[in-house]
């Protein structure tokens, strides 16, 4: 299982599959899957059962986790997708930009 560069929040484009070059935010972070959730990426319908609090069933539509390679992050900064290096040490790790340096 690598380790995971993707939080929850961050913006990423998708590299491989249907929805190739898709940008979208992180809605979950999968790690022990090594999967995110990207909002509006690899959507799915899902065959939902009506419960007892009254919900309706029915079709409805969901984002699908894909794998984290599959996914790279975009720099704030400079707006491109990039790799991800690491500074510092213990708490003060940060996350950077290979290509302008900028932290996440």
């Amino acid at each position: 299982m690598p380790k995971m560069n993707v939080k929850k929040g961050d913006k990423v484009q998708v590299l491989s599959g249907k929805d190739k070059g898709a940008q979208g935010e992180v809605l979950r972070a999968l790690p022990a899957e090594g999967k995110v959730v990207v909002e509006g990426v690899a959507v799915v319908k899902k065959h939902q059962k009506s419960n007892q609090m009254g919900q309706g069933g029915g079709i409805i539509e969901r984002e699908a986790a894909i794998d984290v390679s599959n996914v790279q992050l975009i720099c704030p900064k400079c707006g491109k997708p990039t790799r991800v290096g690491h500074t510092g040490t213990g708490t003060d790790k940060k996350r950077v930009c290979k290509k302008c340096g900028a932290e996440f």
